[in-house]
């Protein structure tokens, strides 16, 4: 027996658990073993009715998110993040001297439009139904669960649903169990002329799940979150083999139990699937040192109408030719469904430490971020933000005691006193270190020296948690702006370092012209912040924030669109990519050509022509018509 075959691969508790067998034969287990019953296996993130608990039309969890309280004061609900239940005594007030709040001012959503309003359902034939059943025990063609499924999280679509429109909509949803079940699936689509939208965790921000309005042939939506196991672990080469339906937080708390993490923490860590990041090539908080999912990425396995590709071979590192795997990265679901994926994992580090670093303005922390990723010691996670973002993170500070509020005083007084720091100039840097106690400690000091370099001032370990924490709770922000007559949205770019303030410039003034001549300017309107998020050898990732209020405005989302078309293009004249990890999905395809190339684009095509020669994954992504 050789070394592969030999040694253990553990599966979690409530799992079919392979021993002495090779990763090939134990996928072939794996892909015929019945669901775990086990009253003892950890409850996964969601149910198959996770419309229960997540939101239909806005972000995250339904008992979660920011309000007005009886008091007059933004509170955020439920008890899910550290500022659950919290009174947020300065955010209102800030929100209405930065973007004019009104909180009289009000948009609230539109009740769910009950079944009758919805459109009937254009159902495959009955010979797709009896093909599947056997394989596919579950599928519905529910109003509220066809609805759920037909949309992702852009502010077009969110402000869509929160109007009452609802659009063209899936019209089946099926909830396949194994590898076998999503092949049958798609033979079956591919006999019957049905149209196939994979869905994951439906947190894509780029229209990806959008069914195409003109599409006449029956839309089915794969929901692949019943496919969430983890199959294998292999703990010797530092491997895991999940499903591709598996949500992040799931497969981080699972391998946790057995002491390993990925350390793939996108900001949709809590919704988002596996499949997901692979099909439109994520990046997480800590890639730093755990890579983007490319380099966490070690084999993957999706079914095609031609049939299932994937690579048999688990080494480190291949010469045979085009790497297959990176026609699957960033595929967007338009050749076929990721059904399982082997990644990269890491013990779960001896120490995790967070801090924080502000700087005098924005420039000095840019040039801090450079040096610190020309040496290559970047922490875990570092990201700078701008006054804007630094003065609201300040804002929804909780109410604090009077001695907490004695302390932080003294702190201000002394960074801009003392120090002479302008709180409308100063930025913020949170850092997030993890390793071994020495590992974190040599690193910590390194990054402190350099930024003393370039006039930072330690800002400590407090600050830094409640930035890094701070992003899985932004995103609901965007909800309390829909209820006020706000409309929000975020995009992102790479860019080389020598642009890397150049581009904010250009873009911020881009976007606040287009506002104007939008008819969109009222007082500080619009709100445009940019963050540097992620560092490498020759260049960075630049995440913005717009915000502004559309009260009066005869066609909000028509003018939302131009705005974000014009910062789109400037970003690419300012020398920036057209995505670092939202992907392209219908919004972006339109710049594919000049991105890419026209060869790109036709090399895109026949690779599309090829394996789906009869369009059966239509939803119309990343080419460009």
């Amino acid at each position: 027996m050789d070394s592969t075959s030999a040694r253990r691969l553990t599966v979690l508790k409530g799992h079919l658990e392979c021993k002495g067998v090779s990763p090939a034969a134990c996928n072939s287990m794996q892909s015929s073993a019945p669901m775990s019953s086990s009253k003892n296996e950890v409850q996964k993130a969601f149910p198959r009715e996770r419309q229960d608990v997540v939101k239909w039309n806005g972000w995250g969890y339904k008992d979660s998110g920011f309000t007005i309280n009886d008091k007059g004061n933004a509170q955020f609900l439920g008890k899910r993040y550290a500022i659950g239940g919290q009174e947020l005594p300065y955010f209102r007030k800030w929100m209405e001297d930065n973007v004019s709040l009104d909180i009289n001012q009000t948009s609230f959503s539109q009740p769910r439009p009950p079944p009758e309003a919805i459109p009937a359902p254009n159902l495959p034939s009955q010979a797709f139904i009896d093909e599947i059943t056997h394989h596919c025990k579950t599928y519905t063609d529910t109003p509220d669960d066809r609805v759920f499924r037909s949309h992702g999280h852009t502010c077009h679509e969110l402000f869509s649903l929160r109007t009452g429109k609802v659009g063209r909509i899936p019209d089946l949803v099926v909830w396949p169990r194994t590898h076998n079940d999503v092949e049958v699936i798609v033979q079956a689509a591919l006999k019957h002329n049905v149209c196939l939208i994979p869905f994951g965790g439906g947190t894509n921000v780029s229209g990806a799940l959008q069914c195409p309005p003109e599409e006449q042939r029956p839309i089915v939506s794969l929901d692949m979150t019943e496919m969430d196991k983890i199959l294998w672990i292999d703990e010797e080469n530092l491997t895991v083999c999940v499903e591709a339906g598996c949500v992040g937080q799931d497969l981080e708390r699972r391998l946790r139990e057995v002491g390993f993490m990925t350390g793939h923490e996108p900001d949709s860590l809590e919704f988002s699937t596996v499949g997901g990041w692979v099909a439109t090539r994520s990046s997480g908080m800590k890639k730093n040192i755990y890579g983007n999912i490319e380099d966490l990425l070690v084999r993957v396995r999706m079914v095609t109408p031609r049939g299932t590709l994937e690579r048999n071979v688990l080494g480190p590192r291949n010469s045979i030719g085009p790497d297959v795997q990176h026609f699957i990265l960033g595929s967007e679901g338009i050749l076929g469904v990721i059904t399982e994926v082997t990644m990269r994992i890491r013990p779960l580090p001896e120490t995790r430490k967070y801090g924080s670093v502000v700087f005098p303005s924005f420039q000095p922390g840019v040039n801090f971020m450079r040096e610190v990723a020309r040496q290559r010691c970047a922490p875990a996670s570092i990201r700078l933000m701008d006054n804007w973002q630094f003065q609201m993170g300040q804002a929804m500070k909780p109410a604090v005691s009077l001695f907490k509020s004695f302390t932080d005083a003294l702190k201000k007084l002394y960074i801009t006193k003392f120090k002479g720091f302008d709180p409308y100039e100063m930025v913020a840097c949170t850092l997030l270190f993890e390793g071994s106690a020495e590992e974190v400690a040599a690193n910590e000091q390194k990054i402190y020296e350099i930024a003393k370099r370039f006039g930072g001032v330690p800002a400590g370990e407090e600050n830094g948690r409640r930035g890094y924490l701070f992003t899985f709770v932004v995103a609901y922000i965007r909800d309390f702006g829909f209820d006020y007559t706000y409309l929000a949205e975020s995009f992102e770019t790479s860019v080389p370092w020598s642009r890397v303030s150049e581009l904010i410039r250009n873009v911020k003034s881009c976007v606040r012209k287009e506002c104007s001549q939008q008819g969109i300017m009222v007082q500080d309107q619009p709100l445009i912040s940019a963050r540097v998020t992620q560092t490498y050898d020759a260049g960075a990732c630049i995440y913005f924030y717009l915000v502004f209020n559309y009260a009066g405005h005869n066609d909000p989302i028509r003018a939302f669109d131009e705005i974000e078309n014009a910062a789109r293009d400037e970003i690419l004249a300012s020398g920036g990519s057209l995505s670092h990890h939202h992907g392209v999905g219908k919004i972006r395809k339109q710049w594919m050509e000049q991105t890419i190339s026209r060869p790109g684009v036709e090399i895109l095509k026949a690779i599309k022509d090829r394996v789906d020669p009869q369009n059966i994954f239509g939803a119309g992504n990343l080419i460009p018509n």
